[in-house]
């Protein structure tokens, strides 16, 4: 099952990223010449994200809650962050919930954002394109569902939430900390056209993960079997065995006759 799909820059490579755990870089005019593969997730790739202004490599994200940085021509990781760690003490540890829907890059202050299904969070990170890794700056929290994320050149960073109140935020970088613009006034007109179309968006409140019917299922049927082993054995145990009569003195026969 194909999840996610992108093309190379120069339009040489197809690169796409399924449910069993891998990418595969394809050449566009013979797909069926496989350049590479981009293996090391244990679970569905869920976005793959060619970084602009760098094209050699490429940013994924999955279901065992990591973001990766890969070569992908040679199938090399350079970087693996694994997202459950970087959360607040108090949050859970689970990968699950921590697959990206959405992988944005702004190239003013080479930053990534990294958008969860069903976290209302968005992981940022700078990109150290020379050290080839990845470096996280910051997770940003909001009380509703985030929806989608996106960077401006000129702006920042667009933050579309299930919230009527405030549907679209505006986030920029001041002294290395991303904070709200609440003076935008960009951020307020876009709001008040989005609440008046609300009704077009709606349709997504409360919706489920996404992906929460990607992940492998596991089934332990041992402890079962041997649960089900051991009580026929204490049923066998407890019944009793018919015992054989005790042997006894011998009848005496019919008296003999004599002549």
């Amino acid at each position: 099952m194909l999840l996610d799909v992108a093309v190379s820059p120069d339009d040489r490579f197809v690169l796409t990223a399924d449910r069993d755990e891998k990418i595969r870089v394809s050449w566009a005019a013979a797909p069926h010449n496989i350049e590479a593969f981009c293996l090391g997730h244990a679970e569905f790739v869920s976005r793959i994200f060619v970084v602009p202004g760098h094209p050699e490599l490429l940013l994924s994200s999955s279901g065992d809650g990591t973001l990766r940085l890969w070569e992908y021509r040679s199938g090399r990781q350079l970087h693996c962050c694994d997202l459950a760690g970087l959360r607040a003490p108090a949050e859970p540890k689970d990968h699950k919930g921590l697959a990206a829907s959405r992988i944005t890059f702004w190239g003013q202050e080479s930053c990534v954002a990294a958008l969860c299904d069903c976290v209302p969070a968005v992981f940022v990170f700078g990109l150290d394109a020379d050290g080839r890794r990845l470096v996280f700056r910051q997770q940003l929290t909001f009380p509703r569902r985030v929806w989608d994320v996106a960077f401006e050149d000129a702006q920042g960073l667009w933050v579309l939430q299930d919230c009527r109140e405030a549907p679209l935020e505006l986030w920029r970088p001041v002294e290395g900390r991303w904070q709200p613009a609440c003076d935008s006034a960009a951020a307020r007109r876009l709001c008040s056209r989005l609440r008046g179309d609300w009704a077009m968006l709606e349709g997504s409140a409360g919706a489920e993960d996404s992906f929460r019917s990607l992940y492998k299922a596991t089934f332990d049927n041992m402890s079962s079997y041997l649960r089900r082993k051991e009580e026929r054995l204490r049923q066998r145990l407890g019944k009793k065995r018919p015992r054989s009569p005790t042997p006894g003195p011998p009848t005496p026969g019919p008296p003999a006759l004599t002549c």
